[in-house]
């Protein structure tokens, strides 16, 4: 069976090569695109199924952030950082002429759209955030930092599969094997030893690990350029990085945003869940 999508790259201003899935949509389609931006340690296939869904309606691009999936690694880790992401993804929009577009963010994915807003008024027609927020429970930082860059590797899928239930067993409670191995497979990769590892540069967690980098300081401001803007707040129910505190904040700063809590699942939901994909396209029907 074909793709449903192209593999496609372009260049960053600093002369990576970057990878991103074009997923066409209907024939002739020149409507607002949809943009799906992968958390810390993932990558295009994070958004499979969930951009194939939405694809059915509308162009979808899913770009893969330097360091991850078929993107070139950086030869400067300290250029893996928030504002570098969205500037990256601004050069690909600005390259296929995309001038608005839907963001649609998982956990550092969310945390591009809002530095990307903020430094690109207007672009943003809606958002889905999936998540995260302007705020960072510590807990949940410390849990990635636990795991970020370690480097493993795994003789088949299915050890692999039984590590990524050791580290992340309490945000998915409900996962049986299918479904541990089918988030192995988004998340590793066999590599050339042809041993199963991480599909991302372990150096990605060097600026993660530096005090007060993991996020980007005061995003309460970078929030504020989505006011007013169409927003569904996607929120894992046994969350640890964003707390119940910090929706409430975010709902009153932006009074076009709603919100939906996917029960017995932790950070981050797959999209996949029927109480996401139905929230999504309910705002994508709006847009």
């Amino acid at each position: 069976m074909a793709n449903p999508y192209e593999d496609k790259s372009w260049t960053s201003s600093d002369g990576l090569s970057l990878h991103y899935r074009d997923y066409a949509g209907p024939d002739g389609y020149d409507g607002l695109p949809v943009v799906c931006l992968h958390g810390l340690t993932r990558n295009a296939r994070d958004f499979a199924r969930l951009a194939e869904h939405i694809s059915e309606t509308r162009r979808v691009i899913v770009p893969e952030m330097r360091g991850r999936g078929q993107s070139d690694y950086a030869p400067d880790s300290s250029t893996y950082h928030g504002g570098q992401y969205a500037q990256d993804v601004k050069v690909l929009l600005d390259e296929l002429g995309i001038d608005k577009f839907i963001s649609v963010g998982t956990s550092m994915g969310g945390l591009i759209t809002m530095i990307f807003a903020a430094a690109n008024p207007g672009r943003l027609a809606a958002v889905v955030m999936n998540d995260i927020g302007p705020e960072i429970n510590p807990a949940g930082i410390e849990r990635i930092n636990g795991y970020v860059g370690q480097g493993r590797s795994y003789p088949t899928w299915v050890h692999a599969a039984r590590s990524m239930c050791e580290v992340h067993g309490e945000a998915f409670p409900d996962f049986g094997l299918d479904q541990w191995l089918e988030m192995a497979k988004r998340t590793l990769v066999v590599s050339q030893n042809g041993r199963i590892s991480y599909d991302y540069d372990m150096a990605i967690a060097e600026p993660f690990k530096k005090a007060d980098n993991a996020t980007p300081p005061n995003l309460w401001l970078a929030f504020e350029a989505l006011r007013g803007v169409p927003m569904l707040l996607v929120r894992g129910e046994l969350s640890d990085l964003l707390t119940p505190e910090t929706v409430r904040q975010m709902a009153a700063r932006n009074p076009a945003m709603t919100s939906v809590t996917v029960p017995r699942v932790g950070h981050a939901p797959t999209l996949d869940e029927p109480e996401a994909r139905e929230a999504i396209d309910a705002l994508l029907a709006k847009v």
